[in-house]
């Protein structure tokens, strides 16, 4: 099938939906592209079809695709900023990073390495997950390329700074102290956003601080409002470089039934936008969206909210600087 293709200022953007059914044809992320169809990118989008560190419900290693399906949907001009991100930057699928299920430690040097050449061209990169065992590789990688720590906001039901489970140390539920432990994240700069739910102890928050994270809960979002939690963050942050990594439970089970560890209480996929929506000009580095899992997710919702998370994050990406400037 010949595909009519939307180009903006030399940018090849997605299949031109006015002429071709959004049902039909491969479903790269927001009909875009491919990667190897173009000389280079500005921004990758790319899967990472992973979830061997889960340690309740698995199947995130088919949300890449499922956000990819819903994804669909999406149009090229994102008017809540009056930004039309594929005209504005070279945007592309970079397709699945191919990942051992089997050996965690493979996998998370793969994800890494993946990473930094996907990024060697000087491409910011947003992933799809996959469970959250992939930030820390995704982290390593961006601290690499940026030449230094980098600020961290963490969207997420969960700390995910614990120690270990069953004696392992590297799961969906550690990264984050990992990446402190390895000096890669910036801990001036470091915050959950979303947090909520029962944890193992107070010991759990207080490990937390001295690791150095702020923590915005889902009551804070709800009684401080979006745009002072806005202000918190972008000062906390300031110029430095910044990963944003979004695990969709962050979200509510109303808005994001489909993931691996639900928790009551959460923010709403209006909330979220708006806070990724209020990073506009900060420079992010990278960012990935994770534990979405098809299988409990009636009726596409949270494949759609991702699919919509992921979206503001590329239009957030598209407006920085691009690779031959850099």
């Amino acid at each position: 099938m010949h595909e009519l293709r939307i180009e903006e200022n030399g940018n090849l953007g997605p299949i031109d939906s006015s002429r071709i059914p959004r049902y039909a044809g491969a479903a790269t992320f927001a009909r875009l592209p491919r990667l190897d169809q173009l000389e280079k990118a500005d921004v990758a989008v790319v899967g990472v079809p992973f979830d061997s560190g889960v340690s309740y419900r698995p199947g995130a290693r088919f949300g890449a695709n499922h956000v990819r399906e819903a994804s669909r949907l999406l149009r090229p001009y994102n008017p809540a900023v009056d930004v039309s991100p594929f005209a504005e930057a070279q945007v592309a699928d970079a397709g699945d990073m191919a990942v051992n299920p089997f050996n965690i430690h493979e996998a998370i040097e793969a994800v890494q390495q993946n990473a930094l050449d996907l990024t060697a061209g000087g491409a910011r990169l947003l992933t799809l997950g996959g469970d959250h065992t992939i930030a820390l590789p995704l982290l390593r990688a961006a601290s690499e390329r940026a030449g230094e720590p980098v600020a961290l906001l963490h969207f997420d039901a969960h700390l995910d700074t614990w120690d270990t489970y069953f004696g392992a140390e590297y799961t969906h539920g550690t990264p984050f102290r990992r990446a402190v432990e390895e000096g890669i994240l910036d801990t001036e700069a470091i915050s959950h956003v979303g947090t909520r739910g029962p944890l193992y102890g107070k010991k759990d928050l207080e490990d937390d601080r001295r690791f150095g994270f702020g923590i915005v809960t889902s009551s804070d979002v709800y009684h401080q409002g979006v745009r002072e939690i806005v202000a918190k963050l972008r000062d906390r942050i300031g110029s430095r470089p910044l990963y944003v990594s979004v695990d969709i439970d962050v979200l509510d089970p109303a808005h994001a039934p489909g993931t691996g560890t639900p928790e009551a209480g959460g923010i709403t996929s209006r909330e979220l936008l708006e806070i990724i929506r209020g990073l506009r000009g900060l420079n992010l580095v990278g960012a990935d969206v994770v534990e979405v899992a098809p299988a409990y997710d009636h009726a596409e919702l949270t494949g759609v909210a991702a699919s919509h998370v992921a979206y503001d994050l590329v239009t957030l990406m598209s407006e920085l600087p691009k690779a031959d400037a850099r």
